[in-house]
């Protein structure tokens, strides 16, 4: 659920509010006051507390594989999810680009009694909605069919998984197409700045790696090396698997059960995720890159984890007033509105469950800007080490997440989702309950303490992708002794 490297910041909040609450308000104000307009009107609206129940989500055993159901028969749709643990991460790099390019082979890559072209038909023919993705830590199917052609859809969709051919044609056409994205990882500054950075604080480690020619090689893009992966990751041991949509509990077993005794055991446990060793040294490094505007990614080791306790919620909370909670973030209150340096700018603090995450910010700028805007980053960030966060900023921040707690829920596929993510990962089965009352119990002293005890601002590693003249070489160096990174 969260990545410990930096691959994306904090977007946008949407604060949902239960509509039961709107037309009573309304009312009264009207019959005391006549009809406001405006932010009177606003103003005026009262709303019933927000209460939080977790859906009733079935947990069963099939054929000795743990299956999550939520019945919805709304429509006669059904979606079927497969969660493998098992990805990139916990194997060695040599077998990096053939993980990476697993989920893409199972689709694209035939199956040993079907071509791909002829999966493609089958695929087009029944309307199957088919998805394969990856991650460090595990390799995600999704199956979303009607009803009626629900024991078809499993039937390929297993073959798919199960028994795939590895078309050396496709293997060929995957590459080709990785070896493009790397030609062109230099014309994107913020995915280099975030990738260089991630390099800088992780070094050989999964999260530090970034695709390159060596990684793929033909040496090691051939069906072998496809088959050794697939079967440390797809077999039964690995496999939680939800089902959601018109399909009834006493349907499932006779349904799930052809493709899940089709799965393999596993040949052997997967080997432990590798622990990383995240840089604890201040620096400021410089990729020299022509650019209207610079991209700057700073960070350093945070040991907040993911888990059931306060400074885990003081963390949450206090990063979203710091710079993860959008336009009311002082982040971006600083360097955009009082400064005008740039139009975004965020925080981010991630917490891996079983080792250390990282803590820091990003933002983009004029050339020019760069060490006025990385010392104003620096200033906000350390202010909430020095005071407690104010009583409004923490009630906005608060009800925004409370509020927006319905969007965990837009639909029953969702809702099972997150369950199988929470029971893979050996997380509560009820953390969403749990999150739900620790967010509302963190206090403005409770965030002070956190960013105290694991905020330094003066260790962050600072990467600058920009151009130098236009920066002023002199100017960085106030910063502190500057590195310059040569990426081919």
């Amino acid at each position: 659920m969260n990545r410990p490297g930096i691959r994306a910041v904090a977007g946008f909040i949407f604060v949902a509010a239960a509509s039961h609450g709107v037309i009573p308000a309304i009312a009264a104000s009207q019959t005391t006051t006549g009809v406001r307009s405006g932010r009177a009107a606003i103003e005026a609206l009262r709303f019933e507390p927000l209460d939080f129940e977790q859906p009733d989500v079935r947990h069963v055993e099939v054929a000795g594989i743990d299956v999550l159901h939520l019945e919805d028969r709304s429509l006669p749709l059904v979606t079927v999810r497969a969660y493998f643990r098992g990805g990139y991460g916990l194997f060695p790099r040599d077998t990096y680009a053939a993980a990476m390019g697993l989920p893409a082979l199972l689709r694209y890559g035939g199956t040993e009694s079907r071509s791909a072209s002829e999966v493609d038909e089958e695929i087009a023919y029944h309307a199957y909605q088919l998805s394969f993705g990856s991650a460090g830590g595990s390799v995600t199917s999704t199956l979303n069919t009607l009803t009626e052609h629900l024991a078809t859809g499993l039937s390929l969709w297993g073959d798919m998984l199960v028994n795939p051919a590895f078309d050396p044609t496709e293997i060929g056409a995957w590459r080709t197409r990785q070896l493009e994205g790397v030609a062109r990882r230099l014309d994107d500054p913020a995915r280099l700045a975030y990738s260089e950075l991630n390099r800088l604080l992780f070094g050989d480690h999964p999260v530090g790696w970034e695709m390159d020619e060596q990684d793929l090689s033909t040496d090691r893009l051939e069906q072998d090396d496809f088959r050794t992966i697939h079967a440390r990751i797809i077999c039964r041991d690995n496999l939680v698997l939800g089902v959601t949509g018109d399909v009834a509990q006493d349907e499932l077993e006779s349904l799930l059960r052809p493709f899940l005794e089709s799965l393999r055991s596993c040949p052997e446990p997967l080997p432990a995720a590798p622990i990383p060793e995240i840089r604890r040294a201040s620096g400021i490094f410089l990729i020299e890159k022509e650019l209207d505007q610079a991209v700057i990614a700073m960070a350093h080791p945070s040991d907040v984890r993911l888990r059931d306790d306060p400074e885990y919620f003081s963390a949450m909370i206090g990063n979203a007033i710091l710079g993860g909670g959008g336009f009311s973030s002082r982040l971006l209150g600083r360097v955009r509105t009082e400064e005008g340096y740039a139009y975004s700018a965020a925080s981010l603090w991630t917490t891996p469950r079983r080792h250390e995450g990282l803590i820091g910010a990003t933002t983009r700028t004029r050339p020019d800007n760069v060490v006025p805007a990385i010392e104003i980053v620096l200033e906000t960030m350390s202010g909430l080490t020095l005071e407690e966060p104010t009583a409004d900023e923490l009630e906005t921040t608060v009800s925004q997440i409370v509020n927006g707690f319905v969007f965990n829920f837009d639909s029953p596929s969702s809702v099972v989702a997150r369950s199988m993510y929470f029971l893979a990962q050996d997380m509560p089965e009820d953390w969403l309950e749990r999150y739900w009352s620790g967010v509302q119990s963190v206090t403005p002293a409770g965030i002070q303490s956190v960013f105290a005890e694991h905020l330094r601002p003066e260790e962050m590693t600072i990467l600058v992708v920009g151009d130098p003249d236009r920066i002023g070489r002199n100017a960085l160096a106030t910063l502190g002794p500057v590195t310059t990174i040569e990426v081919r």
